[in-house]
């Protein structure tokens, strides 16, 4: 099964996946592909794989991604080779990626299992702004998109609420972890 989990910046999804990942281990993480630059405790092929713009481009080139974006001045892509790995196997694929590649990945995988992490608006734009990893320009950039992707919620399958912390965390994370343990037992 393929499980997409999108969210607008700040909503704590990487921190929601991690966190899922301690407490299930059968899963496997979609690695993205990014151009932007490497953040301090990222790894290359665990949290992303690091490209340069020309590495992008020849990917691009040779139709290697399942879909791609630019984002907040920088481009991100799901590779094709990471969802042929484990199409078919009985490994549950997890999916990190914004709004619209998550609705590009269900166009091309119907069957996919979409799941947004909501957080109230105004708790996102006080996470941006205290993760301190980006300039102010590049924040703006997240906060000018935010409404945006809250706005394509309803045609995900799932919403999860992650905003009252530190409640709201173990909570989403409880909750997706159900929705991953029905669909992978079979119920709809």
């Amino acid at each position: 099964m393929l499980f997409i989990i999108s969210a607008p910046s700040g909503a704590g999804k990487t921190t929601i996946i991690k966190e899922l990942f301690k407490a299930s281990p059968g899963l496997k993480f979609s690695v993205s592909a990014t151009t932007r630059a490497k953040r301090a405790g990222e790894q290359n092929g665990k949290d992303y794989y690091f490209l340069t713009d020309a590495e992008f481009d020849e990917k691009l080139s040779n139709n290697e991604f399942v879909e791609w974006e630019n984002v907040h001045g920088n481009r991100y892509g799901t590779l094709k080779s990471e969802v042929e790995k484990y199409i078919n196997s009985p490994i549950h694929i997890v999916f990190d990626v914004d709004v619209k590649g998550a609705l590009s990945i269900k166009k091309l995988f119907p069957d996919a299992i979409m799941i947004f992490i909501n957080v109230h608006e105004e708790q996102l734009l006080s996470r941006l702004h205290k993760r301190n990893t980006e300039t102010e320009e590049q924040i703006n950039k997240r906060i000018d998109r935010i409404a945006i992707e809250i706005k394509e919620k309803d045609k995900f399958d799932h919403i999860v609420d992650n905003s009252n912390k530190p409640v709201g965390l173990q909570k989403a994370v409880s909750e997706l972890k159900e929705i991953i343990n029905k669909y992978s037992n079979g119920e709809k």
